[in-house]
């Protein structure tokens, strides 16, 4: 269950089934069993709608090399119906500082620019629910603390609800206000860094410790 406005960290050892998890949100894999809902709706009955208002990003993603970054956001803009997509995608150029690639193909870009360029497009339609998959491995510290900010600006101004799956433990600590373990594509273990750490390490910690938690919680998971 993901809440309004809240930022989720979703962690688990290779394997544990957190890209699955994403790519059933997105609807391009179906569950073994169950059902997922979005916004109180299945994707089977309102797939587009619900689309509409969710966005994604992961270094995997690829756009077509040949077509400038402009050419392929603005492709995206007219998908996602935004109002005066050129201004908008100007905006996120320059928020993510890529303005200057606004011209250059996509196929010349590196993997960090590449990176920069989904997160302009995961951004375009100010999403409600947004799914973000190691999307700081490509990036350098500095475009880092850079996401970060943009991440938290735009859970503030729009209330967007962030699930993310990283292997960078500090990062979640300072972004995220819950997180979920996954061991085989099921939960294990689910609240605040805080009280995760406390439960794992049966300590009585005033700070989280997330890296000693990962280590202790995958090294035992089944």
């Amino acid at each position: 269950m993901l809440y309004e406005g809240e930022t989720v960290g979703l962690l688990g050892a290779n394997g544990a089934g957190k890209s699955t998890t994403i790519l059933m949100l997105l609807g391009l894999i179906s569950p073994d069993s169950g059902s997922v809902q979005v916004f109180g709706r299945t994707l089977e009955r309102d797939r587009e709608e619900i689309l509409g208002q969710m966005n994604f990003c992961a270094p995997f993603l690829t756009f077509p090399g040949r077509l400038t970054v402009f050419e392929n956001l603005m492709v995206f803009a007219r998908l996602y119906g935004i109002r005066h997509p050129g201004v908008k995608i100007m905006e996120l150029l320059r928020l993510f500082k890529i303005e200057t690639l606004r011209d250059k193909q996509v196929l010349l870009l590196s993997s960090g620019q590449s990176t920069r360029v989904g997160l302009c497009k995961a951004f375009l339609n100010d999403p409600k629910v947004l799914l973000l998959d190691e999307i700081v491995s490509f990036l350098d510290p500095h475009v880092s603390d850079l996401v970060r900010e943009a991440l938290l600006e735009l859970r503030h101004r729009c209330g967007t609800t962030i699930l993310y799956t990283t292997h960078n433990m500090t990062e979640v600590e300072e972004m995220c206000t819950r997180i979920v373990f996954l061991s085989h594509g099921e939960v294990i273990l689910q609240g605040t860094p805080l009280e995760i750490t406390r439960a794992v390490l049966k300590e009585e910690r005033s700070q989280p410790a997330l890296k000693e938690v990962f280590l202790r919680v995958t090294s035992s998971a089944p």
